[in-house]
């Protein structure tokens, strides 16, 4: 997130991209990073924007400034093993149920 809060501008030229190709995924995780001291109405606010524009049903991976030390990855870590774990869960994960 940047500036007030706002999706930096390289994410919304790839989301414009993908819209213009009619290429808007079905399963998406966010993740990203912010500052609070900006507030927290703006902490991580392109996080929300993306998970609410594409209906992600993922959790979020909010990270104060830039991702560092053990605590971190921990993070990283937990987060990428309950994407995992929703992915697994979720109806369409198992595509060999729908080929023949």
């Amino acid at each position: 997130t940047d500036n007030a809060g706002r999706t930096p501008s390289e994410m919304k030229a790839w989301v414009a991209g993908i819209a213009e190709r009619g290429q808007r995924p079905r399963q998406l995780a966010v993740f990203g990073t912010g500052e609070t001291q900006w507030g927290q109405e703006y902490y991580c606010g392109a996080v929300h924007r993306l998970i609410r524009y594409f209906n992600s049903s993922y959790p979020p991976l909010e990270i104060e400034q830039m991702p560092h030390g053990a605590r971190h990855a921990a993070a990283v870590d937990a987060w990428t093993d309950a994407v995992l774990a929703h992915y697994r869960s979720t109806h369409d994960a198992d595509h060999r149920r729908h080929h023949a």
